[in-house]
This record gives structure tokens, C-alpha cells and sequence, in this order.
């Protein structure tokens, strides 16, 4: 029997691990981890669309919610008001479902393909400060993106209500 030397050895270990560590990532896709059985569900985005297509297109539409969707995100992941809520998210999944919403309240022709707002944010004890944070990251994220005053107001108008959904204390 052959005998290995012990860098023969670490190489072989290195390569296993390296292997067991892409098939491990190739089992589950970063942008698509498990998340709880659901039924995906327009009646899940907890707003109606809007029939005015003025709103819709004052955001730039699909590609303009899309920026406006991952600025929000990108903002509350590090605002450490609200950082704390987002740490174990599944930032690309929040991005995309969020971006759906939007797209779909606004009458954007999109369908939204995420959770519904109480199952979502159960045990997640968002308070109403929480909640005020990501309305203003919100704010920020549509004014970067340029949208005006009256357009930012109809979406805020839509997703207001959701608060009651969301917040748990």
C-alpha cells in the first residue's frame, strides 16, 4: 500500500472540502432559500392596485421600483435603528418581493409572488418606531430615484395600512 505524504493528504482534504462547499452552495441557491409553505398570492401584497398609470410611471417603472426596492433594502440592512430586524433576511428574495409589491399596488401589471404581511413579519416584534425607520428609508430611497412628492404619497397612501399587518408592539 501506498502511502501518502502529509501534504498529499492536506491537498486531497482541501479538495473535498472545496467540493463539499460548492455542491453545498449549489444545493441552495443564495437568492433562494427555503422559506415556509405558501400559497403565492396577489391577495398576498395587503393593497389593491391602483388603476392611474401617472403614479406608475412617475417611479420609472419596473426598473425604477426595482432601484427604489433594493435602496430601501440596502439602507434598512445598515441603519442600525432597524439593522438588527433584517440580520438573518434573505436580502435578494426582500428585494425582489418588495420590488413585486410596489409593481403591483401601483397597477404595474406585476404579480406579487411573496408572503402575506402578518405571516412575514410574525415574531419579528417590529414597533411602530421600526416601522417609521423603513418608511423613511423608503422616502429616501424614492427621492434618490427622483420620484416626485405626489407619486412617493400615493404609494405611502397604499402601504400605510399594512402597519397594523406588521407591527406587533
Amino acid at each position: 500500500m501506498r502511502h501518502l505524504t502529509s501534504r498529499a493528504v492536506l491537498a486531497a482534504v482541501l479538495a473535498l472540502g472545496v467540493a463539499g462547499a460548492a455542491f453545498a452552495q449549489d444545493a441552495v441557491p443564495p437568492d433562494e432559500k427555503p422559506v415556509d409553505p405558501y400559497v403565492p398570492s396577489n391577495a398576498n401584497a395587503a393593497a389593491a392596485p391602483r388603476a392611474d398609470a401617472r403614479v406608475f410611471e412617475a417611479f420609472h417603472g419596473k426598473a425604477g421600483l426595482t432601484r427604489i426596492a433594493a435602496g430601501l433594502v440596502d439602507r434598512s440592512i445598515v441603519d442600525p435603528r432597524i439593522k438588527d430586524i433584517f440580520a438573518t433576511t434573505d436580502v435578494p428574495r426582500l428585494k425582489r418581493t418588495l420590488a413585486e409589491q410596489f409593481c403591483f399596488v401601483l397597477g404595474g401589471g406585476c404579480d406579487y409572488t411573496g408572503r402575506d404581511m402578518a405571516s412575514v413579519h410574525k415574531d419579528m416584534g417590529v414597533t411602530d418606531k421600526d416601522f417609521n425607520a423603513l418608511v423613511e428609508n423608503l422616502q429616501a430611497a424614492m427621492a434618490v430615484e427622483g420620484v416626485p412628492f405626489f407619486a412617493q404619497n400615493q404609494l405611502l397612501a397604499k402601504l400605510a395600512p399594512m402597519q397594523r399587518k406588521v407591527v406587533a408592539r
